[in-house]
């Protein structure tokens, strides 16, 4: 028992190096200066990212769990708690990026010393409680790490030199296949977590859906076809929107996806390799709930319910198991593609508890179900989200506004 207990703490702590190295690795194409910058309240500075990621280990296991415990520098503990009032003051969301002291480099410091001490107390207890607890916060430190890029590309797009990221072009995709329609029966069907691997506590408890016949299209919508969808005047028919999104859109002027541009040599679109001719066949991404729905409705169809996504991806067996790059790929396969790993798919699911859902004790318990109130849920997973971090019950969620994200659209019909 004793030697299986040391493995299972070795194992542990090398998948902690490793999501740990990640996180700063992420940094490093970036300058100082763009790692404390805060382009929109919504998003956060990369030093305050690596720094919170931090705060949640030194809080919620070191702080309970290390004998003699001192924290590595009192006001840590205000300035980087995100949101969990059973913890103490916050400072204030919109104000991460005025934080310019602690330097970056402190805040490296703060990891470093973090990472030895969780490995100290590693050695001394790799119990079950411990384990539990480091897996969650390897499983938000990755949530941070797509937070990450989605905020790095926000603040370099408004930068009048829009900065790459990563510099170098992106190739042109392949010829776009035409979108078909794939069937799936009816009937009662189990969504949440199987109990297999690790889920965060809004995928539980597993539970019982009822679905009518439908039908799910066989790819993302791409960019071609959202081009087709503004040309045809999609911004301009109030028929094809909801009231808050047609006053939304009125009320910002919008004509166009987040990221797209329209020049004298047609249209561009902004990402993390800079500035990029339009590529018709790549999916298009950070699309509004309300965008995504108005699509749907010009399209003659809707979007998926989150019982049928899962239902679908569950029938066919599909994991988030795809190889990641910086941007969404086009695809040229057949049957249902671009499920993972390209852009995370609304549905028109509202996001609530699960029937038996309760949240855990504590301050840990605010983690996800304070949440469950004026969001929608989306499923998948992104170019941004780590290899192999979501699953086919992952639940993610955003306000129908929101579009700084990885988020595009997969269409529905009913059968």
């Amino acid at each position: 028992m004793a030697e299986l207990i040391e493995r299972v703490g070795t194992r542990l702590l090398d998948d902690f190096y490793a999501v740990r190295r990640r996180s700063v690795g992420l940094a490093e194409p970036l300058s100082e200066e763009d790692c404390c910058a805060q382009s929109m309240p919504d998003a956060s500075p990369v030093k305050w990212h690596l720094a919170h990621t931090s705060w949640f280990f030194e809080t919620f296991i070191l702080e309970r769990h290390e004998p003699d415990f001192r924290p590595h520098h009192p006001a840590f503990r205000m300035l980087f708690n995100s949101y969990y009032n059973g913890i103490g003051d916050k400072h204030v969301r919109a104000q991460r990026g005025l934080i310019t002291r602690p330097s970056f480099d402190e805040v490296l410091a703060y990891r470093h010393a973090v990472d030895e001490r969780i490995a100290a107390l590693l050695e001394r207890d790799s119990g079950a409680e411990i384990g539990a607890l480091i897996r969650l916060g390897l499983q938000h430190e990755q949530q941070h790490q797509e937070l990450l890029l989605t905020d790095v590309k926000h603040l370099l797009a408004m930068n009048p030199l829009l900065p790459a990221y990563r510099d170098e072009a992106l190739p042109h995709a392949r010829q776009l296949p035409p979108l078909e329609w794939l069937a799936f029966e009816g009937g009662i069907v189990e969504i949440g977590h199987d109990g297999g691997g690790f889920a965060f506590d809004n995928e539980s408890p597993r539970h019982r859906q009822f679905v009518e016949p439908f039908a799910l299209a066989s790819r993302l919508v791409a960019n071609g076809d959202y081009l087709a969808f503004i040309e045809d005047g999609g911004y301009r028919d109030a028929a094809l929107w909801l009231s808050e999104g047609w006053d939304w859109v009125g009320v910002n002027g919008l004509q166009h996806p987040l990221y797209w541009r329209q020049g004298e040599e047609g249209w561009s679109e902004f990402t993390l390799h800079g500035l990029q001719p339009l590529d018709a066949a790549r999916p298009v991404t950070h699309l509004s709930y309300f965008e995504a729905d108005a699509y749907a409705r010009w399209a003659d169809a809707r979007l998926p319910t989150e019982a049928e996504w899962e239902h679908a991806a569950r029938s066919l067996n599909m994991a988030d198991d795809v190889p990641r790059g910086l941007h969404p790929n086009a695809t040229s396969g057949s049957g249902i593609t671009q499920l993972f790993g390209d852009c995370w798919q609304w549905t028109s699911s509202s996001y609530a508890p699960y029937p038996g859902f309760a949240p855990a004790a504590g301050a840990i318990g605010e983690y996800n179900g304070k949440f469950m109130c004026n969001q929608y849920v989306l499923r998948g997973s992104s170019c941004a989200t780590p290899a192999g971090h979501a699953r086919a019950s992952y639940r993610n969620f955003f306000p129908s506004s929101a579009r700084w994200q990885f988020s595009g659209i997969r269409l529905a019909r009913s059968c």
